[in-house]
């Protein structure tokens, strides 16, 4: 786990909730967190009221390096489309990588099945986040139906990364790329 001597055991312990839930799944038990982050379970609990807590709290700090990823520099993708496929050649990349899992939110959602459970709620809201962006793009971009399009990249892309990170499909021969830019040849986003 990557973690230094001067991480605070509350970053060690959001280092190693990000890390074992990711690999292992958010079952992950307490003691098997607590001995990654060299923490005791005394303190973890001073510092979050459960680890449900806890993995809601690593799902939020992870989120702004998620979507970054996601997210075109200047001059790497100009138009509504071009930032659009970048998603899905962005996760093309990240497929290929060594100890890829797929989308941690996608998975956190299907694994915790509670609406309700505070990672869920963290889960569903960077699910949410990146509909929006699709659909904030396929407007810019003259989509006839907007919202639908949005839908229909999130099954692209969570289908993709879910297949991908369960090993069953390999995206490095464009597949993902390939259909998004099929849906929004369709869509009339040119």
């Amino acid at each position: 786990m990557a973690t230094t001597d001067r991480a605070t055991p509350r970053d060690r312990l959001l280092d190693a909730a990000a890390e074992l839930s990711y690999r292992d799944g958010v079952s992950i038990g307490v003691e098997a967190l607590c001995r990654a982050a060299g923490v005791s379970k005394r303190s973890m609990y001073q510092l979050f009221d459960s680890k449900d807590e806890m993995l809601a709290a690593s799902l939020e700090r992870r989120l702004p390096g998620y979507e970054a990823r996601l997210t075109p520099g200047p001059g790497e993708a100009a138009t509504p489309r071009e930032r659009i496929l970048y998603v899905f050649e962005r996760l093309t990349s990240a497929s290929a990588e060594p100890g890829y899992h797929g989308c941690p939110y996608l998975a956190a959602l299907v694994e915790l099945k509670d609406p309700a459970h505070a990672a869920s709620r963290v889960a569903r809201d960077a699910k949410e986040r990146l509909k929006e962006a699709f659909r904030a793009q396929a407007e810019l971009g003259g989509a006839r139906d907007p919202g639908l399009l949005a839908r229909q990249l999130m099954l692209v892309f969570d289908g993709a990364s879910a297949r991908g990170g369960a090993g069953v499909e390999t995206l490095d021969d464009g597949l993902a790329t390939a259909t998004a830019t099929t849906l929004l040849d369709a869509a009339g986003v040119g």
